[in-house]
């Protein structure tokens, strides 16, 4: 068996999401070509993530890729310019929980905000500690739907560091790193304008080749809706993973009944006959995309088994 690769208690997985196509878009140049590797690095996230980045933004018209690299389209441009917002980190404050601190203004969004919670939550999901939401009004900042002062030296720091309307909304994420600090920023500030203004279906999410970091997400999703129990996932034409405690034990698995599935495009329910949960009950499903399946997903049913928590999962 292989040693855990990620825990769910130390963090998200990485993986791509609205932030890092936001900052994909805001790296690309119109006429400086930006490659794969270097975006990758910038990013943090692997070659295959931003790939998938890459084909989607492509296949969709915000960008071209030549033998230097890739550069926005004029259509790209247009996008990148609507969804661009002043972020940069901030000196500590005691607002916050997280030993770094960062900021994103949102234009004119500060009628959207609510109590600020929504804005913590997202930032909590993106990997930060959580996020600090305030709103311009008459000239100062203000907690929304509070009396309770701002921090003078947090709101000079502010107004220094950005250009503030009236009507603007400003994110606080807070991390125990400035990436994570960032990245709950953004992610927040993002959500609190709809999301990046870029259409996307299960084609910019999952392919036939996505690789193992490409499908983690969607592996934890179904992990939590079944209690915790085992999931196995896999691309048709990668190894896939295997996740258990809410622990990746596998990140390079591949099974019979996984790959059965994807042969036959169709769910199995069926007893396993070996390995060490021989006796239960295994169901995996396919994924389709196009009248194709481009993925198979499948959970063990460990509820009747005694010592539930100290066994293996079993070899799809």
């Amino acid at each position: 068996m292989r040693q855990p690769r990620h825990k769910r208690g130390s963090g998200p997985i990485p993986k791509f999401g609205d932030y890092h196509i936001w900052k994909a878009l805001m790296s690309f140049d119109d006429e400086k070509p930006l490659g794969r590797k270097r975006l990758s690095e910038y990013l943090g996230i692997g070659e295959g993530s931003t790939r998938t980045i890459l084909e989607m933004l492509s296949r969709r018209g915000y960008v071209k890729t030549g033998p230097r690299g890739t550069v926005l389209t004029e259509k790209g441009v247009i996008t990148r310019d609507s969804a661009y917002m002043e972020t940069a980190p901030l000196p500590n404050t005691s607002i916050t929980i997280g030993q770094f601190d960062h900021a994103a203004i949102v234009p004119r969004m500060a009628k959207r905000v609510h109590y600020g919670s929504e804005e913590r939550d997202v930032a909590i999901m993106a990997g930060a500690l959580g996020a600090t939401t305030l709103v311009c009004v008459d000239g100062d900042l203000a907690f929304p739907g509070s009396d309770f002062p701002v921090d003078r030296e947090l709101k000079d720091s502010l107004f220094a560091s950005f250009e503030i309307m009236d009507g603007d909304a400003v994110v606080i994420g807070t991390g125990r790193t400035g990436e994570k600090a960032e990245r709950g920023a953004i992610a927040a500030a993002l959500a609190l304008m709809g999301g990046i203004p870029i259409a996307r279906d299960l084609k910019d999410i999952m392919t036939s080749s996505s690789a193992a970091d490409e499908i983690i997400s969607l592996a934890f999703a179904v992990h939590d809706l079944v209690g915790g129990l085992p999931v196995c996932a896999k691309s048709r034409d990668n190894l896939g993973i295997r996740i258990e405690d809410g622990t990746v034990i596998d990140n390079a698995y591949t099974g019979d009944i996984l790959e059965e599935v994807i042969n036959r495009g169709t769910t199995i329910r069926k007893t396993a006959v070996t390995g060490p949960y021989k006796g239960l009950k295994v169901i995996v499903a396919p994924i389709d995309l196009h009248g194709m399946t481009i993925a198979s997903i499948g959970v063990v049913d460990m509820r009747s088994a005694a010592g539930y928590g100290n066994i293996n999962i079993v070899e799809f």
